[in-house]
C-alpha cells in the first residue's frame, strides 16, 4: 500500500495521513479485513513520529474505519472498495471539478461547506 502526504495541505500531519488512509479504504486499495502496516513501521516509512500515526489510526477507529487490536495492529472495518457508489461519485465528483477549473482546496471547502 502505498500513502502519500499532501505536502500542499497545511493541516496537522494525522489529519493528512487519515486523510490518505481514509482514500485508500474509500476507493478500495485497502480492502476489508485487511492489516494496515505497524504504526512504528509506517512512522520510519513516513519519516513521522510514532504518536503521529497512532493518532491518525485513532482517529480513524473512533470513525468506524478502523478496528485497532493491541499487539496485533490496525484492520480495515468498513466494507467500502472501487465497486461501491461512493468511490465512483468521488472520482466523478473529481473530473468535474477538473474540468470546470476548481482546484483540490476549493472543492474540499464546498464539501465541507456541503456537509454541514
Amino acid at each position: 500500500m502505498r500513502i502519500h502526504l499532501d505536502a500542499s495541505d497545511g493541516g496537522p500531519l494525522y489529519e493528512r495521513l487519515a486523510s490518505s488512509l481514509r482514500a485508500a479504504i474509500v476507493d478500495g486499495r485497502v480492502g476489508y479485513g485487511e492489516r494496515l502496516p505497524a504504526a512504528r513501521t509506517l512512522a520510519e516509512h513516513l519519516e513521522l513520529n510514532v504518536h503521529t500515526v497512532l493518532r491518525a489510526y485513532r482517529m480513524l477507529r473512533d470513525e468506524g474505519m478502523i478496528e485497532l487490536h493491541p499487539g496485533r495492529g490496525a484492520v480495515v472495518a468498513k466494507r467500502l472498495g472501487h465497486r461501491t457508489a461512493l468511490a465512483g461519485a468521488i472520482h466523478d465528483l473529481v473530473d468535474e471539478a477538473r474540468l470546470n477549473g476548481v482546484d483540490a482546496p476549493a472543492l474540499i471547502s464546498l464539501i465541507r461547506e456541503a456537509y454541514r
